[in-house]
């Protein structure tokens, strides 16, 4: 709606990805890239995600292979992920530090390797997160490679409701709502979440948002709009160098 700003949107899907899309954003004052690739409900593969905000002086990052389920109370889950991945979270981990708050409701779906992190812009620290980029998305591919289709039909249909779950958390709680509404307004806005972005809500699942989380119902049966409803956040990285969760490490 100003006139300046260019939005490009991708999206394809292939054998074991159900969806992989790309959103970019980019005006006179900054760049936005909102890459993710979903597997297909016949594996529990970890969501691929990477979300970076660029300005003339502040960069904001999240890179991940977010878990599909739980890494925190099923720790099988987590060993067959993400063991072998720790050295090189801890390796990002040095060189792109925490970046403060995060709330324990957006931590549930982030894994112990996830990059979150802010930096002043630097050709350093852009060549540093293109290499994260690329070597997260090269391991986040070799697990693709190796994953075995899932026959049990109680676990394919656990792997698509957690996937939905998912999905309707992001459509709702995304931070990069507020910009897009900006640029396009609320309606569009909407739609390209809920359609483009996190598509996969009509199909995959009914559930809504607050079967999914009754703690962020008002009293008048909206949704709170809070991004959180527990109030504690975490000001440093809440996984230590092994990959388990530090319980201690928020702050109210």
């Amino acid at each position: 709606m100003d006139g300046k700003s260019e939005i490009e949107m991708l999206s394809f899907e292939a054998t074991k990805v159900r969806l992989l899309r790309s959103l970019c954003i980019e005006s006179q004052t900054m760049q936005v890239l909102d890459f993710a690739v979903f597997p297909e409900p016949e594996f529990d593969m970890p969501i691929f995600c990477a979300n970076f905000f660029s300005s003339a002086n502040t960069n904001i990052v999240v890179l991940d292979l977010n878990p599909l389920h739980d890494v925190i109370s099923q720790r099988d889950y987590k060993e067959k992920y993400y063991k072998g991945l720790i050295p090189l979270g801890l390796k990002y981990a040095e060189l792109l530090p925490w970046g403060g708050k995060l709330t324990s409701e957006s931590l549930k779906f982030f894994s112990p390797i996830v990059i979150w992190t802010r930096f002043t812009s630097s050709s350093y620290k852009y060549d540093v997160l293109y290499s994260a980029f690329m070597d997260y998305y090269k391991a986040w591919l070799e697990l693709m490679d190796q994953a075995v289709v899932e026959t049990n039909a109680s676990k394919i249909m656990c792997n698509r409701e957690a996937q939905h779950r998912y999905l309707t958390w992001r459509a709702e709680k995304d931070p990069g709502h507020g910009l897009l509404k900006k640029l396009i307004g609320e309606t569009q806005a909407k739609d390209l979440l809920v359609n483009f972005l996190f598509n996969g809500i009509d199909e995959l699942g009914s559930k809504s948002f607050l079967d999914y989380f009754p703690e962020y119902c008002c009293e008048d049966g909206t949704i709170n709009q809070s991004r959180s409803i527990i109030g504690k956040s975490f000001e440093s990285r809440p996984w230590d160098g092994k990959g388990e969760f530090i319980s201690n490490s928020f702050e109210n």
